[in-house]
């Protein structure tokens, strides 16, 4: 634990001290880099707003209109029977759309369940092993002007659909 102090307080400057001798051996202006790259990430915040914004009320009137809520009771059998809990289901649907909602809906999970719960194992193994698939690719490719991502979204929910699966059967299998 000791060595991992001493790295921990000394791989930022080093990191630092390493891109100024770099740009100062190549010959570039690091500290005009830098404030050029500074103006370059406010205008892609400021344009990804609009896009963040009508992702957030989606997700807000997806959930408090109680279509989320109705879809769960509608698929209950099938997750009974394949022994998921269905409390995890609106983590699973909602994590692809946006990681803050996702957040809350697993410290939700948490508080109610707690965290060394078999659901509270499976809301965090979901959690970590998915990604923000249609939030990445709604904001970040709609800031840059990306218009085909088919390829890009079967790919990403692909990834969350295996990530989902493999947490409930390793969870399952470790602690069900």
């Amino acid at each position: 634990m000791h060595i991992i102090s001493i790295i921990s307080v000394w791989i930022i400057p080093i990191l630092i001290a390493y891109i100024l001798i770099y740009s100062a051996w190549k010959k570039v202006p690091a500290y005009e880099s830098f404030v050029d790259g500074g103006k370059e990430g406010i205008k892609i915040a400021v344009s990804i707003i609009p896009f963040l914004i009508g992702m957030l009320v989606a997700i807000t009137v997806f959930r408090t209109s109680g279509a989320l809520d109705f879809f769960v009771q509608l698929i209950r059998p099938v997750l009974d029977w394949l022994g998921v809990p269905s409390e995890v289901v609106p983590l699973a649907l909602i994590r692809p759309i946006s990681g803050n909602a996702a957040l809350g809906i697993m410290s939700d999970i948490l508080k109610v369940h707690g965290p060394d719960t078999f659901i509270g194992r499976l809301a965090s193994t979901i959690q970590g092993s998915t990604d923000t698939t249609l939030y990445v690719l709604t904001v970040y490719f709609g800031a840059v002007g990306i218009k085909k991502m088919g390829d890009a979204l079967k790919v990403g929910l692909l990834a969350d659909l295996v990530g989902i699966s493999a947490a409930i059967i390793i969870i399952t299998w470790m602690f069900g």
